[in-house]
């Protein structure tokens, strides 16, 4: 798939609206009783950064940016203001906010995840992409070393360990991600409200999956 490893410029992003998107399939029965099923295990988000009047500059950057991905052909990384750490949003992220494994004595390799729980029933988001530099690890209740006991791939959102996590042992993480999209349209349509800012209606764009 063609993606850039750049972000949407958060500036822009700021003040979007938007959020998870999920499918479900429902059959009404003929007693009345329904059955529903969904072929998503993941959500996908939609957002639209057309927040009105911009400055004449953010309009410019905006069209740099969405002609350098040529509309809808290239994904890219957005900032998603309401959700983009691993921890609470009055709180900065720390190493164990989240358990994304346990050791087994061999496996050095664990996929960044995000647990999103309410009453008795949680669901396991894939964190793909996150923020270079603001992933901290830890092992039990020891954090651990960046470049030293761990590695991260900041394009797939796995991590190393050096060395394999003893049997049991749990793998936690902090971190702040982006989420990985395209432009939901291949037309951005702008306008000139005065001298010094213009209009922009909508900028959809639309979760992709990587």
């Amino acid at each position: 798939m063609s993606f850039h490893e750049v972000r949407f410029p958060a500036a822009l992003s700021f003040g979007s609206v938007g959020g998870p998107e999920r499918r479900t399939e429902i059959v009404t029965l003929a007693n009345g009783y329904e059955e529903r099923n969904t072929p998503w295990a993941d959500a996908r988000r939609r957002y639209d950064a057309g927040v009105g009047l911009r400055s004449l500059d953010d309009i410019e950057t905006l069209i740099a940016f969405f002609e350098a991905r040529q509309g809808q052909l290239f994904g890219f990384r957005w900032k998603d203001w309401t959700d983009f750490k691993s921890s609470l949003p009055s709180r900065e992220p720390g190493f164990g906010d989240q358990v994304i494994g346990l050791g087994d004595g061999l496996a050095r390799a664990f996929q960044l995840t995000k647990r999103y729980r309410s009453g008795e029933q949680e669901y396991r988001r894939p964190i793909t992409k996150p923020v270079a530099g603001s992933v901290r690890l830890g092992l039990g209740r020891d954090g651990l070393v960046e470049g030293v006991h761990y590695e991260v791939d900041v394009t797939t959102g796995r991590v190393t360990l050096t060395d394999p996590p003893p049997e049991g042992a749990e793998v936690t993480a902090g971190f702040e991600f982006d989420v990985p999209v395209r432009f939901d349209t291949d037309r951005i349509q702008t306008s000139v409200a005065n001298f010094k800012a213009g209009e922009i209606p909508n900028v959809p764009v639309v979760e992709v999956r990587v």
